[in-house]
């Protein structure tokens, strides 16, 4: 039940989404994933989240966002007919059920000749989804099954060309489009509102996991897993692949080898104590008949657990499934993933990760953990969700006891261990601190058991049982997955228990049980007491992770691979040299020569006419309150839930102030009011709202040399509670305390370890943040609040609160009187009538409670000095950026074509040669049409200079290319795909506000839609010419290692203007 009440992300998103729409121009259409500019969060991760090679999506504890009752209908009272079969296309029904909490029919079919399991799931959800899921437990850690979820993808049978995945990618109108491996399963997933364009997907990823050509071609075994690569007998032998390098990039992150070390202590005798996702070192021992063999055993229809939801016609999908199983026969697989036995006695396991060196009078610091394996096999449902309940209240916000007392212990800098974790066979507990002293790591271990042991005898708060209770439920029944579908959601959630032979059905039915739960609250009975003791304080399957930081780790793994290569080249004979030299030819020509118009006719597309010729829009109302804020409203059904965000002009702040805006932003949440301490006030904004937040927002507005800035407030809450939720409004922005030191320091100590954290993982964003910041004045605002400036202001931060902590209280209050004034204020308002209606009270008095002051706007024209740069941290990998300004550097005037063919490119010449030929986990470009960066990016790239000059091979490329019309008209149609995107109504409503800030109008809309459903070939030979002056005047910053950065400076002298050492 708890992996089921969020969004999961026990899984590892592939790199097929790398290549998507920027964030930046999105604002002209719906708001798009966008990996490439990730955030450090400053909640807690988890050592358990099942895959460590994960670019995840961000997930609190317990966050619910993965359930509950679609938006746009409420359930109705009586069973809906359901016209569905019992029996057809050689499917028996074995089960039916309706599910109330989200107005959906769900049935559990066999079929009957190969014994797969359908589940088909009926509602009126548009946004239809299917998947294909397969047991794949591992013996060994060589990523055999990520490799093949990779590999699966890049043609079948029926689709014989290089990767039918990529050109759906190019031309679908798809919602979602991915595949996931979890440490005992694969998932392959896709979504679609377009019917049409939905069997089109279905159809492909059938095909490409029952009858794949990998297990026939070994050059896609040795493209996206690994191969030995020599170019020439003078050249050196090294190690290529898309996985291979994709795990360098996890290995050399800290918090990912804890999760894995994590979940390989508490599993010592399971497939959990083996890292699906592959070990560097362990992956090119995999042979190609050992990848065979594990297709062949696992990748069976027998094995297999296949799901449909939405409105789609339910015969149709059994007609569609029954063809592509006809020619298997049932067989036995035996895939069963077997339980861990749980130990006597606690553990200690202390492993290494690699370390920078450290700064001058610091301290290497360690991470640190307790973690408990909580039953033989999964639990009750009634358990499950006690138990979820527990960890909400354990650490579900920063005043959670166990999460606050860990927090403002001093002893480390940031939490780790995300609590309870049930999406594998046996449900588990972490937590702990990372940034700790060595000789603090048993203080830490000691506070989680004295705080757990308090709080056994002690209990908590009815209050605070209150505030977890409203979170959960609100989530529950308010159903947001956000841009993920929410048919996929469910899936994953139903497959936390039917992987393991499990009542699918019964993680999808929670309201009976919530509401057995909220009654044994109701009568006093003592839920959490036992349940702390029994599975954590008595339970003697507990592991103490110490993870300690090595600064020669690094150097040693290169230093093996290096020896490991020599050895290799030397024990080669001439005829072996020539044959891995001809095998390198060949892998080459066949990555970068394109299928021919004839092979890709194979591939189910739209057409044009499919396409609507008309935007979409959001109904909006723009009017000036009587405060005057400029207010804007959006009359849609929101299942009674009101969503708010507030804009206070943060443009009136002095540039030496903007580093401190987003912990100033976190002050206001986290160190409570005049009248209600941090704890009080955490529990209000629980018991009273959906949640609360509060950011700044900087952007660059095309056509201005001044950017926009915002301090953003953002809330929802049920209609009844808009007042509630305007008063903490009011509260946190008028009375919230600033005088907390010690929790001050404790705030920037967790931000500067995410910030840390992330540029080893999300190198590419910090890269590409400082490509912005040298060329615009949005983009220097936004190195300030979170590049790698703000890094290295935190770092003097933290000794500054020390030293002269009145001083950053008094910068804090200055923000604040410069800020919180209604001058130059917006409102933005998403609900129906009778939401807009109970607002409108409410509303009026917040904004009346806010000065009006005299002020003007500060200078914020600044811009680093234009420089390439390596950006030096411990990796094993590349982050590799060019960017340059299309319109100043090129004169440049916007068209919707540059987004037709940003699209093609990162799908096709980026695509083949940064990603497919050159091994990087993901290669992308994008075009901020606001401020007119256009920015090359890879990641997790085993290359430097060669990707460098992929990037300016971009011209040539560009002036060549020759697309036929059905490519054309695909390259199109993926564009369209990404502006009219599905959106919930809160995102419709957010995105509107988007456009209105950023002053796109409907009119420009309409245009740039007219001018890319008008997009010519001779509109890609013509750009070609503006991005020469990427390659000519463009800068490069690429986060790399010394070592790397060094050789690519002897390699190209004067090629990095400096070298800064961040790690």
């Amino acid at each position: 039940m708890f992996a089921a009440i969020r969004m999961t992300s026990a899984v590892r998103l592939s790199s097929l989404r790398l290549s998507t729409t920027s964030a930046h121009r999105a604002f002209f259409t719906a708001v798009r994933p966008q990996p490439a500019r990730l955030s450090c969060s400053p909640t807690p991760g988890s050592a358990l989240r099942a895959q460590p090679h994960a670019i995840r999506r961000s997930r609190r504890p317990f966050s619910v966002a993965a359930v509950a009752t679609p938006l746009n209908e409420t359930a109705p009272a009586s069973h809906p007919a359901v016209n569905a079969p019992k029996e057809a296309h050689g499917f028996t029904l074995v089960e039916q059920q309706y599910l109330a909490e989200y107005d959906s029919t769900a049935l559990l079919y066999r079929h009957k000749k190969t014994g797969a399991q359908l589940m088909s799931v009926i509602n009126k959800d548009e946004n239809k989804t299917f998947g294909a899921t397969f047991r794949t437990p591992v013996d060994d850690s060589k990523g055999t099954p990520h490799i093949l979820e990779h590999s699966v993808l890049c043609g079948s049978d029926k689709y014989p060309i290089k990767e039918p995945f990529v050109e759906l990618m190019k031309g679908s109108l798809n919602t979602f489009l991915n595949a996931f491996t979890y440490p005992d399963r694969t998932c392959y997933p896709v979504a679609s509102a377009n019917l049409r364009d939905f069997y089109n997907l279905v159809d492909v990823y059938l095909d490409s996991v029952l009858h794949p050509n990998c297990v026939s071609d070994p050059q896609i075994f040795a493209q996206e897993g690994w191969h030995y690569e020599l170019e020439g007998e003078a050249e050196p032998l090294t190690l290529k692949g898309v996985v291979f390098n994709e795990m360098k990039g996890v290995y050399s992150s800290p918090d990912s080898v804890n999760a894995r070390v994590t979940q390989a202590a508490l599993h010592p005798d399971s497939t959990y104590a083996k890292d699906s996702g592959g070990d560097p070192e362990a992956i090119p021992t995999l042979t190609f008949d050992g990848f065979k063999d594990f297709y062949a055993r696992y990748y069976h229809p027998s094995n297999a657990r296949f799901w449909f939801y939405g409105d789609d016609e339910p015969e149709e999908r059994l007609r569609l499934l029954a063809a592509a199983l006809d020619g298997f026969e049932a067989r036995q697989v035996d895939s069963v993933v077997r339980p861990q036995p749980l130990l006597a006695q606690p553990r200690v396991v202390t492993e290494r990760y690699a370390a920078g060196a450290v700064e001058e009078g610091g301290e290497p610091k360690t991470f640190v953990s307790l973690n408990w394996l909580l039953a033989e096999d999964q639990l009750d449902l009634e358990t499950e969700l006690a138990l979820g309940f527990l960890n909400s209240l354990l650490l579900g916000t920063p005043a959670a006891p166990l999460r606050k007392a860990l927090n403002d212990s001093g002893l480390g800098e940031s939490l780790i261990g995300g609590g309870m974790e049930d999406e594998m066979r046996q449900p588990a507990f972490s937590v702990g601190l990372k940034g700790v002293a060595a000789g603090d790591v048993e203080a830490v271990e000691a506070l989680i058991l004295e705080t757990l042991e308090g709080l056994e005898r002690e209990g908590f708060s009815a209050t605070s049982i209150e505030a977890s209770l409203n979170t959960i439920e609100f989530a529950l029944r308010e159903n947001n997955t956000g841009r993920f579908p929410r048919g996929l959601s469910l899936m994953l959630r139903s497959m936390a228990t039917w992987i393991y032979d499990r009542d699918p059905f019964q993680p999808l039915k929670w309201e009976d049980d919530l509401a057995k739960f909220k009654a044994r609250i109701a009568e006093g009975s003592d839920v959490f007491g036992p349940l702390i003791r029994k599975y954590l304080l008595d339970n003697p399957h507990r592991v103490s992770v110490r993870l300690v930081p090595d600064e020669k780790l690094g150097e040693e793994r290169e230093a093996r691979e290096r020896e490991a290569l020599a050895a290799k080249r030397a024990g080669m004979s001439k005829e072996e040299v020539e044959a891995t030299i001809q095998a390198t030819r060949e892998l080459k020509e066949r990555q970068e020569t394109p299928d021919t118009p004839e092979s890709l006719a194979c591939v189910p597309l739209l057409h044009l006419s499919d396409i609507p010729k008309t935007i979409t829009t959001t109904p909006t109302t723009v009017s000036i309150h009587a405060s005057g804020a400029t207010q804007l409203t959006h009359d849609l059904f929101t299942n009674n839930i009101l969503y708010l965000d507030v804009a206070l002009d943060l443009t009136r702040l002095g540039p030496e102030l903007l580093p401190l805006v987003p912990l100033f932003c976190r002050c206001l949440t986290n160190m409570g009011t005049e009248e209600e301490d941090f704890i009080t006030l955490t529990e209000r904004i629980g018991r009273k709202t959906g949640g609360v937040s509060v950011s700044p927002f900087v952007t660059s507005v095309k056509g201005s040399p001044l950017p926009k800035g915002y301090l953003m407030v953002r809330g929802k809450a049920t209609a009844d509670k808009a007042g509630d939720l305007l008063q903490v409004f009011h509260d946190i922005l008028l009375t919230a305390r600033l005088d907390d030191a010690a929790r001050f320091k404790q705030m920037v100590l967790e931000t500067r370890s995410g910030m840390e954290a992330g540029i080893v993982g999300s190198g590419h964003s910090f890269a590409g943040s400082r490509l912005d910041a040298q060329r615009s004045a949005a983009g220097w605002v936004s190195e300030q609040m979170g590049g790698v400036e703000y890094l290295q202001y935190l770092r003097t931060l933290a000794k500054r609160v020390d030293s002269d902590w009145e001083g950053v209280r008094r910068d804090l209050e200055t923000i604040r009187s410069t800020l919180l004034q209604r001058d130059g204020a917006l409102v933005n308002i998403t609900g129906d009538e009778s939401v807009l209606r109970a607002t409108e009270g409410p509303l009026a008095d917040f904004l009346s409670a806010l000065p009006s002051l005299p002020g003007q706007r500060a200078d914020w024209n600044q811009t680093l000095d234009p420089a390439s740069e390596a950006l030096v941290v411990p990796t094993q990998v590349n982050y590799v950026c060019k960017a340059a300004n299309l319109y100043e550097d090129a004169g440049y005037k916007l068209s919707g074509t540059s987004y037709v063919i940003n699209k093609f490119l990162g799908t096709s010449w980026i695509w083949d040669r940064v990603r497919v030929s050159g091994g990087a986990y993901g290669g992308f470009c994008d075009f901020d049409s606001h401020n007119g960066m256009f920015t090359f990016s890879s990641y997790r790239d085993p290359n430097l200079l060669k990707t460098v000059d992929v990037y300016d091979g971009t011209i040539d490329f560009l002036k060549g290319v020759d697309l036929t019309p059905d490519e054309l008209s695909k390259a199109i149609i993926g564009t369209i795909g990404d502006i009219d995107a599905y959106q919930l109504p809160d995102a419709k409503g957010r995105t509107a506000f988007m456009r209105h800030l950023l002053e796109v109008s409907e009119e420009e809309r309409q245009q740039r839609r007219d001018e890319i459903l008008g997009t010519q070939l001779s509109d890609f030979h013509d750009f070609a010419e503006v991005l020469a002056s990427v390659r000519d005047k463009g800068r490069v910053v690429a986060v790399t290692s010394a070592d790397k950065a060094a050789a690519a400076q002897e390699e190209r002298p004067g090629f990095f203007n400096a070298i800064h050492k961040i790690l």
